[in-house]
């Protein structure tokens, strides 16, 4: 009897131990289609999202692309400074405060590229030591030689007027210490700028070297007659008053791009001017808001010459 429940017992065993085995095996071939079909989810899933992908984003990423197999790829700010990793919160605040939402009669700025390149470029990179406190108040700031850096708004309303995408190539009339500049630079390809003052020129070189903005070139000379060997320019933007427009900036403006600039007397009136020429050269002039900039100087102060009749 005790025999024969032994054998028994031996039968149950080998029995529990076959099941065991045929389940570890069943869950084993569970597990890999498991896995096979969680790799085809997220491969889905990531096609779908390339798919969904903004229209912003989508551009970005054709443009980044070379039409030509031969042609470089335009260079683009690369953000690696430390400066832009710093007082990002003040960044932020001033954009929603004085820019997209001011609590005045101000136009709220709404281009996202706009807004978006305000929030990257650290304002306190461009403004001496005495002011660094102050690099994100609602004011502009000196910088020397009887300049300043204008105030976040203008700088951020002026650029918007001038409906920039990535393809576009501008022309700056007075780089001052650089910052319209590299905020221009954050959504068009490239950006030439003119200082008429060589000391604020090669500071402003330098700077923008040092933060990595490989698509801003810096030139000192007389911003009245333009960089022809650039020209044509997609948009031009002009960060000193004057009581005319230089021809030479009109020439350089191709059909279809868009000019803002003061426009009025050193010590009188002055307010921004829209120019915008169509595609059979037209010009089209817009008196947009009032302001206050420091003169231009150079060219434009000499007496206007009398065509000759």
């Amino acid at each position: 009897m005790a025999g024969n429940n032994r054998v028994l017992a031996r039968k149950w065993i080998y029995l529990c131990l076959s099941l065991l085995m045929l389940f570890a095996l069943f869950a084993g071939i569970l597990a890999i289609k498991s896995t096979t079909k969680t790799a085809a989810i997220f491969a889905s899933e990531n096609k779908e999202a390339q798919a969904d992908s903004t229209p912003g984003e989508s551009n970005q990423q054709r443009e980044q692309e070379p039409k030509d197999p031969n042609q470089k790829k335009a260079p683009r700010p690369d953000h690696k400074h430390l400066a832009f990793g710093e007082r990002v919160e003040e960044r932020a605040q001033m954009v929603t405060m004085q820019i997209e939402k001011p609590f005045d009669i101000r136009t709220p700025v709404r281009d996202p590229n706009v807004l978006k390149a305000m929030r990257i470029v650290p304002r306190h990179a461009f403004v001496g030591p005495a002011e660094q406190r102050l690099a994100y108040a609602d004011h502009p700031l000196p910088i020397g030689y009887d300049q300043t850096i204008s105030q976040p708004y203008i700088v951020a309303f002026m650029t918007e007027a001038l409906k920039l995408d990535p393809n576009d190539k501008v022309l700056e009339i007075g780089t001052g210490s650089g910052y319209q500049a590299a905020v221009c630079a954050e959504i068009a390809q490239e950006v030439y700028t003119i200082e008429i003052v060589e000391e604020l020129a090669k500071s402003a070189k330098e700077r923008v070297k040092k933060l990595g903005y490989p698509n801003v070139f810096v030139k000192a000379g007389d911003g009245y007659f333009g960089w022809p060997e650039k020209a044509p320019f997609d948009a031009i933007i002009g960060t000193a008053a004057a009581g005319r427009v230089p021809p030479p900036l009109l020439e350089q403006l191709k059909p279809g791009g868009r000019m803002i600039l003061p426009y009025g007397s050193a010590y009188g009136f002055q307010y921004l001017l829209l120019i915008t020429k169509d595609q059979k050269g037209n010009l089209h002039r817009e008196n947009v808001m009032a302001v206050r900039f420091v003169p231009m100087t150079g060219e434009i102060s000499k007496p206007e010459k009398k065509s000759e009749e």
